[in-house]
Protein backbone atom coordinates (compact mmCIF):
# COMPACT_ATOMS: atom_id res chain seq x y z
CA UNK A 1 0.00 0.00 0.00
CA UNK A 2 1.15 3.53 -1.22
CA UNK A 3 1.36 5.85 1.90
CA UNK A 4 -1.00 9.20 1.47
CA UNK A 5 -1.70 11.93 3.58
CA UNK A 6 -5.13 13.83 3.04
CA UNK A 7 -5.97 17.03 4.86
CA UNK A 8 -9.12 18.30 4.16
CA UNK A 9 -10.71 21.60 5.43
CA UNK A 10 -8.12 22.09 8.36
CA UNK A 11 -8.68 24.85 10.46
CA UNK A 12 -6.69 25.95 13.98
CA UNK A 13 -7.62 28.55 15.91
CA UNK A 14 -5.26 29.94 18.35
CA UNK A 15 -7.07 31.86 20.90
CA UNK A 16 -9.63 33.94 18.40
CA UNK A 17 -6.66 34.18 15.79
CA UNK A 18 -7.60 31.26 12.86
CA UNK A 19 -3.54 30.53 12.09
CA UNK A 20 -4.67 27.42 9.90
CA UNK A 21 -7.76 28.73 7.60
CA UNK A 22 -9.55 25.68 5.51
CA UNK A 23 -6.61 23.80 4.37
CA UNK A 24 -7.16 21.33 1.50
CA UNK A 25 -3.96 19.32 0.53
CA UNK A 26 -2.78 15.82 -0.48
CA UNK A 27 0.50 14.13 0.01
CA UNK A 28 1.56 11.22 -1.84
CA UNK A 29 4.46 8.56 -1.69
CA UNK A 30 6.78 9.09 -4.39
CA UNK A 31 6.91 12.59 -4.31
CA UNK A 32 8.97 15.88 -2.99
CA UNK A 33 6.36 18.24 -1.78
CA UNK A 34 7.49 21.80 -1.01
CA UNK A 35 5.66 24.57 1.40
CA UNK A 36 7.06 27.80 0.74
CA UNK A 37 6.05 31.22 2.79
CA UNK A 38 7.01 33.53 5.00
CA UNK A 39 8.00 33.41 8.53
CA UNK A 40 4.58 32.87 10.50
CA UNK A 41 2.71 31.65 7.31
CA UNK A 42 1.91 28.90 8.95
CA UNK A 43 4.31 26.36 7.42
CA UNK A 44 5.29 25.01 11.29
CA UNK A 45 1.97 24.83 12.49
CA UNK A 46 0.44 22.93 9.58
CA UNK A 47 3.52 20.54 9.89
CA UNK A 48 2.87 19.64 13.60
CA UNK A 49 -1.15 19.22 12.93
CA UNK A 50 0.21 16.55 9.84
CA UNK A 51 2.34 14.93 13.42
CA UNK A 52 -0.13 14.62 15.40
CA UNK A 53 1.27 17.53 18.10
CA UNK A 54 -1.96 19.82 17.69
CA UNK A 55 -5.53 19.31 17.32
CA UNK A 56 -7.15 20.84 14.66
CA UNK A 57 -10.52 22.87 15.77
CA UNK A 58 -12.20 21.61 12.40
CA UNK A 59 -11.07 19.75 9.75
CA UNK A 60 -9.41 16.24 9.74
CA UNK A 61 -6.41 14.86 8.91
CA UNK A 62 -5.50 11.42 7.37
CA UNK A 63 -2.76 9.12 7.03
CA UNK A 64 -3.37 6.28 4.58
CA UNK A 65 -7.36 6.74 5.40
CA UNK A 66 -7.37 6.79 9.04
CA UNK A 67 -7.96 10.20 10.56
CA UNK A 68 -5.18 10.55 13.25
CA UNK A 69 -7.42 13.09 15.26
CA UNK A 70 -10.54 10.75 15.33
CA UNK A 71 -8.50 7.54 16.05
CA UNK A 72 -6.33 9.68 18.62
CA UNK A 73 -3.15 8.06 16.98
CA UNK A 74 -0.12 9.39 15.50
CA UNK A 75 1.21 8.29 11.93
CA UNK A 76 3.02 5.85 11.41
CA UNK A 77 6.37 6.04 10.25
CA UNK A 78 6.49 9.38 10.38
CA UNK A 79 9.68 11.21 11.49
CA UNK A 80 10.36 14.83 11.47
CA UNK A 81 12.36 18.28 12.05
CA UNK A 82 10.17 21.40 13.01
CA UNK A 83 11.74 24.86 13.89
CA UNK A 84 14.82 24.60 15.44
CA UNK A 85 16.24 21.18 16.52
CA UNK A 86 16.42 20.20 20.48
CA UNK A 87 18.49 17.70 21.90
CA UNK A 88 20.68 17.60 25.36
CA UNK A 89 23.20 19.55 25.13
CA UNK A 90 25.80 17.28 27.59
CA UNK A 91 25.40 14.80 25.27
CA UNK A 92 27.32 14.21 21.79
CA UNK A 93 25.36 13.93 19.29
CA UNK A 94 25.76 10.35 18.23
CA UNK A 95 24.51 9.80 22.33
CA UNK A 96 21.48 11.90 21.72
CA UNK A 97 20.50 9.81 18.34
CA UNK A 98 20.73 6.53 20.60
CA UNK A 99 18.65 7.61 22.84
CA UNK A 100 16.03 8.10 20.21
CA UNK A 101 17.02 5.14 18.76
CA UNK A 102 16.50 2.82 22.00
CA UNK A 103 13.03 4.30 22.16
CA UNK A 104 11.85 2.06 18.86
CA UNK A 105 14.62 -0.24 18.82
CA UNK A 106 14.21 -0.21 15.02
CA UNK A 107 17.97 0.52 14.31
CA UNK A 108 21.33 -0.20 15.71
CA UNK A 109 25.25 1.52 15.81
CA UNK A 110 25.37 1.32 12.23
CA UNK A 111 22.56 2.86 10.84
CA UNK A 112 23.24 5.94 13.19
CA UNK A 113 26.28 6.25 12.29
CA UNK A 114 25.15 6.02 8.31
CA UNK A 115 22.73 8.71 9.07
CA UNK A 116 25.53 11.20 10.14
CA UNK A 117 27.75 10.26 7.36
CA UNK A 118 24.68 11.38 5.30
CA UNK A 119 24.24 13.93 6.71
CA UNK A 120 28.72 15.19 7.03
CA UNK A 121 28.41 15.00 10.77
CA UNK A 122 30.39 12.19 11.20
CA UNK A 123 33.27 13.54 12.05
CA UNK A 124 31.88 15.82 15.10
CA UNK A 125 29.58 12.83 16.32
CA UNK A 126 31.40 12.48 19.56
CA UNK A 127 31.71 16.16 20.13
CA UNK A 128 28.61 17.70 22.74
CA UNK A 129 26.07 18.81 21.18
CA UNK A 130 25.99 22.31 23.04
CA UNK A 131 29.16 22.95 21.36
CA UNK A 132 27.68 22.74 17.97
CA UNK A 133 27.35 24.90 15.45
CA UNK A 134 24.44 26.30 13.83
CA UNK A 135 24.55 24.21 11.26
CA UNK A 136 25.82 21.16 13.21
CA UNK A 137 22.73 21.13 15.50
CA UNK A 138 20.59 20.96 11.74
CA UNK A 139 22.59 18.45 10.70
CA UNK A 140 21.95 16.24 13.73
CA UNK A 141 18.15 17.20 13.33
CA UNK A 142 17.99 15.68 9.96
CA UNK A 143 20.12 12.41 10.63
CA UNK A 144 17.43 11.76 13.44
CA UNK A 145 14.90 11.98 10.87
CA UNK A 146 16.26 9.81 7.94
CA UNK A 147 17.98 7.53 10.49
CA UNK A 148 15.26 4.76 10.80
CA UNK A 149 14.01 4.76 7.15
CA UNK A 150 10.66 6.09 8.11
CA UNK A 151 7.75 6.00 5.02
CA UNK A 152 6.94 10.04 6.06
CA UNK A 153 10.09 12.44 6.48
CA UNK A 154 8.80 16.80 7.28
CA UNK A 155 11.52 18.61 7.41
CA UNK A 156 10.94 22.36 8.57
CA UNK A 157 13.69 24.91 6.56
CA UNK A 158 16.38 21.97 6.97
CA UNK A 159 18.99 23.73 5.45
CA UNK A 160 19.45 26.99 7.36
CA UNK A 161 23.41 27.30 8.05
CA UNK A 162 24.45 24.16 6.63
CA UNK A 163 27.55 24.44 4.01
CA UNK A 164 26.62 23.90 0.47
CA UNK A 165 28.18 20.45 -0.20
CA UNK A 166 26.33 19.00 3.00
CA UNK A 167 22.79 20.23 1.33
CA UNK A 168 23.99 19.24 -2.24
CA UNK A 169 24.69 15.83 -0.31
CA UNK A 170 21.31 15.58 1.78
CA UNK A 171 19.01 16.49 -1.05
CA UNK A 172 20.97 13.83 -3.72
CA UNK A 173 20.08 11.71 -0.69
CA UNK A 174 15.97 12.59 -0.78
CA UNK A 175 15.83 12.08 -4.32
CA UNK A 176 17.34 9.03 -4.25
CA UNK A 177 15.00 7.84 -1.52
CA UNK A 178 11.59 9.50 -2.71
CA UNK A 179 10.38 6.72 -4.77
CA UNK A 180 9.06 5.44 -1.53
CA UNK A 181 8.34 8.18 0.71
CA UNK A 182 6.28 10.99 1.38
CA UNK A 183 8.68 13.75 1.60
CA UNK A 184 7.64 17.23 2.94
CA UNK A 185 10.17 20.10 3.07
CA UNK A 186 9.32 24.00 3.92
CA UNK A 187 11.46 26.80 3.17
CA UNK A 188 11.00 30.65 3.20
CA UNK A 189 12.96 31.14 0.25
CA UNK A 190 12.05 29.06 -2.73
CA UNK A 191 15.08 28.91 -4.79
CA UNK A 192 16.80 26.80 -1.92
CA UNK A 193 13.59 23.70 -2.62
CA UNK A 194 13.03 24.37 -5.99
CA UNK A 195 15.83 21.93 -7.32
CA UNK A 196 14.34 18.89 -5.13
CA UNK A 197 10.60 19.41 -5.30
CA UNK A 198 8.23 17.93 -7.39
CA UNK A 199 5.25 20.10 -6.48
CA UNK A 200 5.74 23.45 -4.27
CA UNK A 201 2.51 25.50 -2.65
CA UNK A 202 2.69 28.63 -1.03
CA UNK A 203 0.97 29.57 2.32
CA UNK A 204 0.54 33.07 3.69
CA UNK A 205 -2.11 33.97 6.24
CA UNK A 206 -2.63 30.60 7.29
CA UNK A 207 -3.79 29.32 3.69
CA UNK A 208 -2.94 27.53 0.91
CA UNK A 209 -2.90 30.61 -1.94
CA UNK A 210 -1.07 28.91 -4.60
CA UNK A 211 0.03 25.58 -6.58
CA UNK A 212 3.26 26.68 -8.01
CA UNK A 213 3.49 24.00 -10.66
Amino acid sequence: MKYKINIENLTKKLDENIVLDNINITFEEGKVYGIVGRNGSGKSLLFKTICGFLTPTSGNVFINDIDIYEKDVFPPSTRALIEKPNFINSLSGFQNLKLLADINKLIGDKEIDDSLKLVNLYNEKNKKFGKYSLGMKQKLGIASVIMENPKIIILDEPFNGIDKSSIEQIKKYLLNIKSEKIIIIASHIESDINDLCDEIYEMDLGKIISNKN
